[in-house]
């Protein structure tokens, strides 16, 4: 089998997570980031080429506008602060999904990162922010139509957000939540999901490390015997 290279995660949990400790739900996304440095480091280690976040979907808009707020304050704040470090630790940042909406301030935190970052090759994180999977599917239809190309597996690949990144062989969701709640439908048909029982802010080394070596005893067929 190949070596490991792609996994994504839904980081479910942090708002449910906060309320549990008798705080508020932006308390739970606060301590959610942290997680994510770990996980982010334990990456690293094992060489593991891209990592994937479902960081904030095109149905979170639905969510009250004090939440949504501190989500994008707490990814701008991030950013600023911890730039430099990704940078010298030879990380990509690749953000994925529809951009449009979101505040100037942020954009541009986005596009310095991006551009700083580009040639980096270590890890490279993609960070999915206003994405949903149907969105991406018929943006991809609209492009191949205005490129006037027609409606292959390739064509449709090479036009996805996630061009030129190989698809995740694995899937975490955390949150004791049973769904892809419209994440990277094209992208995980052969992927092996891991739904997780514990909330994202309680996620921690020793759960990736059981996950990533339950991984390496499956016998992944593709439609072979």
């Amino acid at each position: 089998m190949k070596p490991l290279q792609h996994v994504a995660i839904i980081m479910d949990g942090n708002g449910r997570w906060g309320i549990k400790k008798k705080k508020d739900r932006n308390f739970g996304h606060k301590k959610g980031l942290d997680v994510v440095e770990k996980i982010v480091n334990q990456c690293l280690k094992k060489n593991i080429k891209y990592l994937t976040l479902y960081t904030f979907s095109t149905e979170n808009w639905k969510r009250p506008k004090f939440e949504i707020d501190y989500l994008f304050l707490l990814l701008e704040t991030f950013l600023k602060k911890k730039i430099t470090k990704i940078n010298k630790q030879n990380i990509r940042l690749r953000f994925i999904g529809d951009k449009k909406k979101l505040k100037n301030s942020l954009t541009k935190k986005i596009l310095h990162a991006e551009k700083l970052t580009k040639l980096n090759q270590k890890l490279q994180i993609n960070i999915a922010i206003n994405y949903g999977s149907k969105y991406e599917i018929i943006n991809t239809i609209k492009i191949l139509n205005k490129k006037k190309l027609s409606i292959t597996e390739k064509n449709f690949e090479n036009n996805l957000f996630t061009k030129d990144v190989p698809d995740p062989e694995i899937l975490i969701r955390t949150g004791n939540t049973c769904r892809l709640s419209n994440f990277l439908l094209w992208q995980l048909a052969y992927t092996e999901i891991f739904f997780e029982k514990k909330l994202w802010p309680d996620f921690n080394d020793k759960d990736f490390n059981r996950i990533i070596n339950s991984y390496d005893k499956i016998k992944r067929n593709f439609g072979d015997i």
